[in-house]
């Protein structure tokens, strides 16, 4: 049946062939070279961390890489699971960072080009040998 007759005989459109689900964004190539890097460097230096973790199962929320001796999300610029423009997917990853940090975790979100200059990695380095280190001495504990 030709488009005009189904629109005459019925009285609307002829339904969308079109599917309503998008598929996930695809990752951008800096973003990829970084990630890949990261993950060499964080197997490297033998710092523990997880791969695209999701800290709440009830959402579809996840993060590029977990170092779990820092409790530490980190988030890498331009990855399919980080925001794009627009006000409801901002207001969704400002929700995705508060509902983390409520949850304990601290987060952090670098740039491609901080991952590729060591920028990252040596500040991952320092925040885990502060750890070792213990409090700061500088403050007065009484």
């Amino acid at each position: 049946m030709e488009i005009y007759t189904y629109k005459f005989k019925n009285k609307n459109s002829p339904l969308k062939t079109k599917p309503r689900t998008k598929p996930l964004p695809k990752a951008k190539q800096n973003y990829l070279e970084a990630e890949e890097t990261l993950f060499q460097e964080l197997e490297e230096n033998l710092i523990g961390y997880r791969r695209k973790f999701k800290f709440e199962s009830t959402k579809n929320w996840r993060f590029d890489f977990y170092v779990v001796r820092l409790n530490l999300l980190i988030e890498i610029a331009g990855s399919p699971w980080a925001v794009g423009r627009g006000g409801k997917k901002v207001a969704n990853s400002l929700l995705k960072h508060d509902s983390a940090i409520d949850a304990g975790f601290k987060f952090v979100r670098f740039e491609p080009c901080q991952i590729e200059s060591g920028f990252a990695i040596d500040w991952i380095k320092s925040e885990l040998a502060r750890l070792e280190d213990g409090p700061d001495q500088t403050i007065s504990t009484n």
